[in-house]
């Protein structure tokens, strides 16, 4: 039994957990440092997607090496063509011509293959990153635990997994090797111009200035502006997914044009900052096009000058201004994959830091075995507080024998959802112990404490796919004959009978071809077929009509027949009540009364109030 008193407590006010603060990662004005560590941990991420597929990773890398040096070479072998080639060629001997031109026709040669065998095997190597990264995203958001999910939203959720992974999309498998090959040649390019003419080759970096000059004012802009595309873009989903989520709420209330309204501006935001990126790259582009065409003017006409004095060849100024105009070319595609790449930088700190979330609920290393569970249930001087916030439960202690049906009653914040999802380990006490049969409940394995411990809550969830495949979600391996048992022991054999498909109707989302009640007799032939021994029941008739909740009750009852079953029942509608050992009447986290429904009642406390009150309601 309960160590706290009987009778009544004086009337306190529930305790909220306190509103979740956005994580840093959604916010775009972050400061120097937090965008550092951003980065290191998006670049900790890159690192293990390319780990498992590294020595594709490293022959991809060395095609685009070998291919770019080559692309880079043909005017250096034009070059030698004209200077050496010709003036042989003119005495009649042509076997410098024709090794001139197969050195070219082979360096073309491989310069294709090659750029072929790197974009089929790049595009290869981002399918499988991102494979391995959707899963990984998918796998860590089923493993945090549920204070993570009460606060992220899941249509941030969403935006992690569908416009922040399709932004790195486009960077791996075509940006990416777009930046490294344009790199490559532009260092292999350089290269050449130094070995042909060293002059030209410093009026080539004297050209570098202005154009890093405009790069650098370019990135720091745009890293800005594609932060807060990212940000606009997961607020639009947010918005629609609790728009189509809440859809029924948003008709009831005609709330459609405060939603339009809403969506409006938030598209409006985003219309604005894709146009500001828009403009920052109409700066860039021209800007690069025009150091390059000047860069290719001036080399022309020093080069030039020093033909016509003797002391250059005219096939190394051809050389020249050919490599000096192909420097450049990549600059372009570059600048437009940068977009792609902040996009991609933005959208890979989102994702790391949505896997660098720690779920507060863990498996114990060394798990204490639960062969054969009762049911009795404990709370050891519990003190319980939603992360920071005030405490929600202070000092609890309760103990519920196996086997026996406890009713919990109270306002609206008292803590009775609270204790059964604690029982449920959907949260873990902040002190003191919570014990399953004597063992602490962090000391259970996971498949130990799901197969003990049931709960059927107020929204009876009804996944895609058949009535039968519903009902076995505790058991999957269960038999039809197992899952028409459990669906007749509830009393919802003959309504799923009398479905289109039987037991292999698809309730589609959200259950839309069966009603709220019939939903819940689902949900409880799923719990009898789980056969835990603690069975939480939380507002499960609150919802109902009152021909529903007759339904349910007498399914209710039909679940609760079972020996040794514990049963801890959530309700405000006190007809639930009446089937109930025991009651608990809770208020500020407290238990206040403690009894059966009869004991209760003639008690005159805060119990024999409500009862009082639903009697007089039934009239």
């Amino acid at each position: 039994m309960s160590s706290a008193p009987r009778g009544i407590a004086p009337q306190t006010a529930a305790p909220r957990t306190p509103a979740a603060p956005e994580h840093a990662e959604d916010d775009f004005d972050l400061t120097s440092e937090d965008s550092r560590a951003a980065r290191r941990r998006s670049l900790r991420l890159l690192a293990s997607l390319i780990r498992p597929v590294r020595v594709r990773f490293w022959v991809t890398l060395g095609m685009v090496v070998i291919s770019q040096s080559t692309k880079a070479a043909g005017p250096a072998i034009i070059a030698a063509g004209i200077d050496n080639a010709l003036p042989l060629l003119i005495r009649g001997d042509s076997t410098l011509v024709w090794i001139t031109g197969a050195l070219y026709l082979a360096a073309a040669l491989t310069t294709a293959l090659l750029t072929a065998g790197y974009v089929t095997s790049t595009a290869k190597l981002s399918q499988a990153m991102l494979l391995d990264l959707r899963v990984r995203v998918f796998r860590h958001t089923q493993r945090l635990s549920l204070d993570f999910h009460e606060h992220y939203t899941s249509g941030r959720i969403i935006s992690r997994q569908t416009s922040d992974l399709e932004a790195l999309r486009e960077l791996l498998d075509s940006g990416v090797s777009s930046l490294v090959s344009g790199v490559l040649f532009m260092i292999f390019t350089a290269g050449t111009v130094f070995l042909l003419d060293w002059p030209s080759g410093v009026i080539m970096l004297l050209a570098a200035a202005p154009m890093f000059a405009l790069a650098r004012w370019y990135q720091v802009r745009s890293q800005v502006t594609y932060r807060a595309s990212r940000v606009a873009s997961a607020r639009l989903i947010v918005h629609f997914v609790e728009t189509m989520t809440g859809i029924r709420a948003v008709k009831a209330f005609r709330k459609e044009p405060e939603n339009n309204a809403e969506f409006s501006e938030l598209a409006e935001d985003y219309r604005k900052i894709t146009a500001r990126s828009i403009q920052l790259n109409g700066v860039l582009q021209p800007g690069l096009v025009m150091i390059g065409n000047i860069t290719v003017s001036v080399v022309l006409l020093v080069a030039g000058l020093r033909v016509l004095g003797g002391s250059l060849a005219v096939g190394v100024l051809l050389a020249l201004v050919l490599s000096v105009k192909r420097f450049y070319q990549p600059i372009a595609d570059m600048a437009m994959f940068y977009n792609s790449f902040q996009s991609a930088q933005a959208a890979l700190e989102k994702v790391s830091g949505l896997l660098e979330e720690v779920p507060t609920i863990v498996p114990p290393r060394e798990p204490e075995p639960l062969p054969d569970p009762h049911g009795q249930v404990r709370f050891d001087r519990v003190e319980f507080r939603y992360g920071d916030g005030p405490v929600v439960l202070p000092e609890f202690s309760l103990d519920i024998p196996a086997g026996q049906t406890i009713a919990l009653v109270g306002a609206t914040g008292a803590g009775k959802s609270t204790l059964a999802k604690l029982v449920a380990r959907f949260y873990d006490v902040s002190s003191g112990a919570l014990t399953l049969d004597g063992v602490d409940l962090r000391r259970l394995s996971t498949p130990d404490l799901r197969r003990a411990v049931v709960m059927v809550t107020q929204e009876a969830f009804l996944f895609s796919g058949s009535v039968a495949d519903n009902i076995a979600l505790g058991r999957p391996k269960a038999t039809r004959a197992e899952i028409e048992t459990a669906a007749k022991a509830v009393g919802a054999h003959e309504f799923i009978s009398a479905l289109p498909d039987g037991y292999d109707t698809d309730v589609n989302k959200r259950g839309g071809r069966v009603s709220a009640g019939q939903r819940q007799l689902i949900s409880f032939a799923r719990a009898f077929l789980a056969a835990p021994a603690v069975l939480i029941l939380d507002e499960a008739t609150s919802s109902l009509d009152i021909p529903s909740e007759r339904l349910v009750q007498a399914g209710l009852q039909r679940l609760l027949a079972r020996r040794g079953r514990t049963a801890i029942i959530i309700a405000h509608r006190l007809s639930t009540v009446e089937i109930a050992d025991r009651v608990l009447v809770m208020d500020g986290g407290r238990i206040i009364e403690d009894g059966t429904p009869e004991e209760l009642i003639r008690g005159g406390g805060r119990f024999a109030a409500l009862h009082g009150a639903w009697q007089e309601s039934l009239v």
